[in-house]
């Protein structure tokens, strides 16, 4: 792997599945008596989050503190961001504290790449979101997720079908998972109303379709994503009942879905909105999975980017 995470398009195919390999060799060795390894001692890691995140930051502070390392969490709010500090002095300032990683989640679109390439600092930099460009982390622990729910699928997605449905003109994880699942093989179709589908997705790689109800039944993965009304400044769809009613996962639609279908959301969920009470706690969720997931993908991150040793006989006391 390269030195940062900013994008998928930073890992070949070999590279995402080492990641989801080594995710699992850690499933393995984490879920004994001892949960903790000594791979990262002494590193000092940084969630930089400039944007409110619950699962995110602590996912990825659960797995630093896992591997050992040391973790300043820093929040925008209330430091000297909010006073009027810039990101090149929020970095240089990491930077004399002497930051390892950097874990950064952001407004802007690039944010993630500017800090990696601005030379202000000499930490990996990991991309925990950026405005509505990438999610990369989310993308390859949903990939674990489906992979461990599909075990035929362990080598390559292909035959894989994949509908990711809602909001996806202001969805990061949209975008990371299209990239991620097409390379590894999985066929995507994007489910939504034309004015919540970016400009240019027809160059996505994706089939594109208006009708939930005509491609549920044909699908293995339902991903369903958060309606994002915090990006939205003007009306996309008439009400939230009239978007329910053609694109949100009902219990009807539930029942439509083969035997061996599940239901996918990156959290968190509008209940009742994209998705119901019923459908977000069927069997067929594995958001908690997918949450659970989280921290161990991103220990597999951590592990492959900060140059961690052999897992084979790693636990600690």
């Amino acid at each position: 792997m390269r030195k940062h995470l900013l994008s998928i398009n930073d890992l070949s195919r070999a590279d995402a599945f080492e990641i989801l390999d080594t995710a699992g060799a850690l499933a393995k060795i984490t879920d004994g008596p001892v949960k903790k390894l000594p791979t990262l001692r002494g590193l000092s890691i940084v969630n930089l989050f400039f944007e409110d995140s619950t699962r995110t930051r602590i996912s990825f502070e659960s797995a630093a503190k896992r591997l050992s390392a040391d973790v300043i969490n820093f929040s925008a709010k209330g430091s000297s961001v909010s006073k009027g500090e810039s990101l090149k002095d929020t970095a240089q300032t990491l930077q004399a504290m002497g930051a390892d990683a950097v874990i950064i989640r952001h407004g802007a679109s690039g944010a993630a790449q500017r800090l990696a390439d601005s030379g202000w600092i000499s930490a990996s930099v990991i991309n925990a979101g950026d405005g509505t460009h990438e999610h990369p982390t989310q993308a390859l622990l949903d990939a674990y997720t489906i992979r461990s729910r599909f075990p035929q699928y362990v080598s390559g997605f292909e035959g894989l079908r994949v509908a990711i449905v809602g909001d996806v003109l202001h969805s990061r994880v949209a975008r990371s998972n299209v990239l991620l699942l097409t390379k590894l093989g999985a066929k995507l179709t994007l489910v939504a109303p034309p004015t919540l589908l970016p400009v240019g997705v027809t160059e996505w790689n994706v089939d594109v379709s208006f009708d939930l109800d005509a491609v549920i039944p044909e699908v293995d993965v339902l991903m369903l994503l958060r309606v994002q009304s915090e990006r939205m400044k003007e009306s996309f769809f008439p009400s939230e009942r009239e978007y329910s009613r053609g694109y949100g996962l009902d219990s009807r639609r539930l029942n439509t879905l083969s035997e061996s279908a599940i239901v996918m959301h990156p959290g968190p969920m509008n209940r009742g909105l994209e998705i119901s009470a019923e459908s977000a706690d069927s069997h067929r969720s594995v958001v908690l999975a997918q949450v659970a997931n989280g921290v161990l993908v991103r220990m597999a991150v951590l592990y492959q980017l900060l140059g961690g040793a052999r897992l084979t006989g790693e636990a600690s006391a």
